[in-house]
C-alpha cells in the first residue's frame, strides 16, 4: 500500500532518554513516582518502561512519511521537556552520559527486567545506555531473515551516523561509539548469527531454548533482527540522537534501503563469508571511529571514507522519493558536520583548554545534550 509518496513500507521509531538532574547534570539514581507518573500520563500508549528507573522510551505509531514521523516526535520531545522541566529534570538523549555512574542506578523492579539482572550481573547492571530502533514494515511472503542477509553490509554505515557515545565514567574512551562496546559483553546483541533464511532462524531460537540458552518469548537483541511483535525488520545498531533530524535522516535512509532491497528480491544472492568478514571489520571501524573512520567499499573493496560510503549507496539505490532526498542530505550534513559524538568531545576538549575543573567540563557536555534535545522539541 502506498502513502502517496512513493514508499510503500510503514515505519516506526523508538527512543530512549536518561532523566538527569538539572542542577547536577547527573543521572537521576531514582526518579520520583511524580516523574515517572507524569511521563506515563503525558504519552500514554506511546511510553515505556527501561531496565534502569533512570531511563524511559517513546515508542511511536506506524509512520508513513517523515513529515509525520518529525511532528510526533518534535511534540513529544516538547510536551516531556516542559512536564520535566517541572520537576527540575531534563530528558537527556544520547547513548551514553559522561559521568555514567551507572552504581547508583535502580534496576526497574518488574519481574522480565529482574530476571535480566539476575542473569547478566555486571553487564546488566553497566549498561546504563540508550539507543534509537527503527521498525520497518515487510510485506507477507518475505522471508525476513535472507532479507537481513542483503542489508547486512550497510549496517555499520548506520552506526557511524548516529555516534554520540564517547565518553563513559568522566573518561574519553577512544571510541565514537562506546555503547557497542558494552553491548558486545551481551550474548545475542553483535551482528546476526550467520543464519541463510527464515528456516534457520526458527531452528536456531529451537536449539537455544532447548538447552535453556533463550526463554520461550525471548528476544535476540543484533545490531538488525525480525522483530517478534510486528511483522518488521528492526534497526538497532544506531546510538541514541540528541538532534531529532539525524535520528529521522537515519530512518528514512534505513526505511529506503528496505524499499529498494525488496525491488530487487528476485536477485538476492546467500551472502558470502567474505561479506560478512569485511561488514564485521567496517562495524568495529564504525564504533571506533565513527563517520572519521576508513572503511572497506563496496566496490572493488577499496578504501572509502563515510562520505564516500554513503555516495556508493546513493549510486546503487538513488533516492525515488522526497523522503529519500532529505535523508540523504541530512546524512551528508551528519557527515560534514560530525555527530553528537564529536560535538560532545570538542565541547569536553575546549572547556578544559579553558581550566575548567573535570566535573564541570563534563557537566558542559551535559548541558549541550540537553540543549540540542530541547531545540528539537521546538
Amino acid at each position: 500500500m502506498s502513502n502517496g509518496t512513493g514508499s510503500v513500507c510503514g515505519f516506526g521509531i523508538e527512543e530512549e532518554y536518561l532523566l538527569v538532574d538539572l542542577d547536577s547534570g547527573q543521572v537521576l539514581a531514582r526518579p520520583s513516582r511524580a516523574v515517572t507518573r507524569r511521563c506515563q500520563e503525558t504519552m500514554g500508549e506511546h511510553f515505556a518502561e527501561e531496565m534502569f528507573c533512570s531511563q524511559i522510551e517513546v515508542a511511536s505509531p506506524v509512520f508513513g512519511n517523515l513529515h509525520e514521523a518529525r511532528s510526533f516526535f518534535t511534540q513529544s520531545r516538547h510536551t516531556l521537556r516542559n512536564v520535566l522541566l517541572d520537576e527540575g529534570v531534563g530528558l537527556y538523549c544520547a547513548a551514553s552520559h559522561p559521568g555514567a555512574q551507572w552504581r547508583r542506578q535502580h534496576a526497574r523492579n518488574l519481574p522480565h527486567y529482574r530476571q535480566v539482572f539476575d542473569d547478566y550481573q555486571i553487564v546488566a547492571r553497566r549498561s546504563l545506555l540508550s539507543g534509537l530502533h527503527i521498525h520497518v514494515g515487510v510485506p507477507h511472503g518475505i522471508d525476513r531473515m535472507q532479507l537481513i542477509n542483503q542489508l547486512l553490509y550497510w549496517l555499520p554505515l548506520f552506526l557511524a551516523l548516529s555516534t554520540s557515545s564517547p565518553l563513559w565514567s568522566g573518561l574519553v574512551t577512544g571510541y565514537r561509539s562506546y555503547r557497542r562496546v558494552v553491548c558486545a559483553e551481551w550474548p545475542h546483541m553483535g551482528m546476526p548469527e550467520p543464519l541463510d533464511n527464515w528456516h534457520d532462524y526458527q531452528r536456531y531460537r529451537r536449539l537455544l531454548q532447548d538447552v535453556g540458552g533463550l526463554a520461550a518469548d525471548g528476544d535476540f537483541w543484533w545490531a538488525i533482527r525480525p522483530s517478534r511483535r510486528f511483522p518488521t525488520v528492526e534497526l538497532r545498531i544506531c546510538d541514541a540522537c540528541p538532534r531529532l533530524e539525524d535520528g529521522l535522516a537515519i530512518a528514512g535512509l534505513f526505511r529506503h534501503l528496505v524499499e529498494q532491497t525488496l525491488l530487487l528480491s528476485q536477485r538476492w544472492q546467500p551472502i558470502s563469508n567474505e561479506l560478512r568478514w569485511i561488514t564485521q571489520e567496517n562495524y568495529w571501524r564504525a564504533y571506533r571511529y565513527g563517520c572519521k573512520g576508513t572503511f572497506i567499499g563496496v566496490q572493488d573493496r577499496h578504501p572509502v571514507s563515510a562520505e564516500g560510503w554513503l555516495a556508493q549507496l546513493q549510486s546503487l539505490m538513488p533516492p525515488d522519493t522526497q523522503d529519500a532526498e532529505q535523508a540523504f542530505y541530512q546524512a551528508r550534513r551528519i557527515l560534514s558536520q560530525g555527530t553528537s559524538a564529536e560535538r560532545q568531545l570538542a565541547m569536553l576538549a575546549g572547556a578544559l583548554e579553558q581550566g575548567w575543573e573535570q566535573r564541570l567540563a563534563l557537566k558542559a557536555v551535559v548541558e549541550q545534550v540537553l540543549g540540542e534535545v530541547c531545540q528539537s522539541a521546538g
